[in-house]
């Protein structure tokens, strides 16, 4: 993949963006997707190795970013993330809270509580503090995207933690947004459904057809395609919208 050098086309143009979780699958398909669209990004992830990674494939496509290591279920490192942005970036005009973890599925009652601290921790508290930190950051304007799930409108059976965690995630967006309407920060959910990342592709080949023939589309979502979802909320074609869980599910909710 390689950049263009037509500015005036790129819906992100000259922004600055912070992705948590932006080390691989749909973390870094976002992060290569806003720099496509001439956003600067400061790519965040746990793993500092697949962070610096999605950093070297941007700029060597010819865009522009940097990569630092985040725990967003940590509160000084997650207000560290944003000070390193500040430093990095001058300032965050654009922001999507990517980082997640799911628990096995499984009977509620084998469910062990460090899996449920964890998976809420990640999902729910670290959504939640990303968000505190960049709306007190951005002034006058922003877009944030919060990525929650399909999960968090409907359920995924036998994963209890996720599924509340993803609840959570889509109720907070929307509380968020109603608070900061009037502030000219607008913040949505993308809900993607089955995604074809390093995870999914890892089992067998059977058992991904058996997932491609549940959603209505017959086929299991691109990193790139829910990548694009969040490219258009997070810009100007989106400006009247706000507070949407919006699904990126193949028609699988409605099914």
């Amino acid at each position: 993949m390689t950049f263009t050098d037509k500015e005036s086309h790129m819906l992100l143009n000259a922004k600055r963006a912070v992705v948590t979780g932006a080390g691989a699958g749909i973390g870094r398909a976002i992060s290569l997707s806003l720099a496509e669209e001439g956003a600067r990004v400061l790519v965040s992830d746990l793993d500092e190795g697949a962070a610096t990674r999605t950093a070297e494939l941007i700029t060597a496509a010819g865009g522009t970013a940097s990569a630092t290591v985040c725990d967003v279920a940590d509160e000084a490192s997650v207000v560290a993330l944003f000070d390193h942005a500040a430093r990095v970036l001058g300032g965050i005009d654009l922001a999507v809270n990517n980082a997640g973890i799911a628990d096995h599925p499984g009977d509620i009652v084998d469910l062990d509580v460090e899996t449920w601290d964890r998976v809420v921790s990640v999902d729910l508290r670290g959504t939640f503090l990303c968000l505190r930190e960049e709306l007190r950051r951005m002034s006058g304007s922003g877009s944030i995207v919060n990525i929650a799930s399909n999960a968090g409108l409907k359920n995924a059976p036998g994963m209890a933690a996720y599924t509340a965690a993803k609840h959570g995630v889509v109720g907070l967006t929307k509380n968020v947004a109603l608070q900061y309407a009037r502030r000219g920060i607008r913040v949505n959910a993308v809900c993607p459904g089955t995604v074809g990342t390093e995870g999914i592709r890892s089992f067998p080949a059977e058992l991904q057809q058996q997932w491609s023939d549940m959603i209505p589309m017959g086929r299991i979502a691109s990193p790139e395609e829910v990548a694009r979802s969040v490219v258009f909320l997070l810009s100007d074609q989106a400006a009247f919208v706000t507070g949407v869980p919006l699904l990126v599910d193949g028609g699988l909710m409605y099914d």
